[in-house]
């Protein structure tokens, strides 16, 4: 018997549920699930990042975002991105996690939470920062190179760190 597959990831353009204008799909870029995938106009995906969509649930990515190389999103839980959104090499975007409640099995064997994550406009994800299921990140906010973001973040924060914090708030012209 073969062994099981997700799919190698190769997509046609014509598979997600919706794909804008000039949308641009650098080398290596891997998709699963792109019938779950919306794309607005003018996105820029970098070399060798992972969209992971899933059967249910759907991840949209906003007009004029930025996503670059080698990121990975899992859209088990949901995934919205906003417009204009800032997204560094590297960064990991998960919606799904093991229940820690049975101590009597290994966590891999436990059930699996979904949460969704919201990415608001104007917003900008430092390098290889991990932003983890349920957080809502707000309007322009700053979140710092490899940052983990545990909690949702407020509009025009600044954070940073493990776990992130909020630095300060950017000033609203």
């Amino acid at each position: 018997m073969p062994p099981r597959t997700h799919g190698t990831g190769d997509f046609e353009l014509s598979q997600f549920a919706k794909l804008g204008q000039n949308v641009i799909f650098e080398t290596g870029v891997l998709v699963f699930h792109p019938e779950n995938i919306e794309i607005q106009n003018d996105v820029y995906v970098g070399h060798y990042t992972i969209l992971k969509g899933y059967y249910k649930n759907k991840m949209i990515i906003g007009e004029g975002t930025w996503i670059g190389q080698q990121c990975f999103f899992h859209s088990a839980g949901g995934i919205e991105i906003g417009s204009h959104v800032g997204i560094g090499p590297g960064v990991k975007i998960l919606t799904s996690s093991h229940t820690l409640d049975n101590i009597d099995s290994p966590i891999l064997h436990n059930p699996v939470e979904f949460a969704p994550v919201r990415i608001c406009d104007n917003s900008d994800i430092g390098v290889n920062a991990i932003i983890l299921p349920g957080v809502t990140i707000g309007i322009g906010v700053q979140v710092g190179a490899g940052a983990v973001v545990t909690q949702s973040v407020e509009d025009y924060a600044v954070v940073a760190g493990v776990p992130a914090r909020v630095l300060y708030y950017r000033k609203q012209q």
